[in-house]
């Protein structure tokens, strides 16, 4: 993921935008592969960890209605926490992921392993569903590694 989070950088800088992320799950996994690259500080602007229902609505912008309706691990708060993060960090790009990494945490028509990710830029918001089946530390650094992924990909289809 190291390699990546580096090509990731050069895309960003080659391309002139700013990152930030929302991360749930990942527990902040996402921006430390982020800044492990030496001067992530000329596009990453910062993160913003809303492992708290409380915090998704007072920080991340995510709509307390939203989450009453879908619940916390859904593509309706993936989108809110990207695009809400995306305005509060005043970034190009934002992503976020929401989810369970397990062991419990499960419902019934929610899974250990279910995640979220969000994608936030100036032509829209977006989000993907994974399904892992790891240990929790797996379902974390596969979520993170498919964050970072689907960054990549957004930004090589950029001009």
């Amino acid at each position: 993921m190291e390699d990546l989070a580096r090509e990731i950088g050069i895309m960003l800088r080659q391309k002139g935008l700013t990152l930030g992320f929302v991360e749930s799950a990942t527990g902040g996994l996402i921006s430390k592969l982020i800044t492990d690259v030496p001067n992530s500080s000329d596009y990453y602007k910062g993160s913003i960890i809303s492992y708290s229902n409380q915090v998704k609505v007072d920080l991340a912008g995510v709509r307390q209605e939203t989450l009453d309706k879908f619940g916390a691990v859904s593509p309706q708060v993936a989108e809110e926490m990207a695009l809400g993060g995306r305005k509060a960090l005043d970034v190009d790009v934002c992503l976020s992921d929401t989810g369970i990494a397990g062991p419990g945490g499960a419902t019934e028509t929610k899974p250990v392993g279910l995640f979220y990710l969000g994608l936030s830029h100036k032509g829209g918001t977006f989000a993907r569903k994974l399904i892992l089946n790891g240990s929790r530390e797996q379902n974390r650094k596969a979520a993170a590694d498919a964050v970072l992924s689907w960054l990549k990909e957004y930004l090589s289809c950029l001009e």
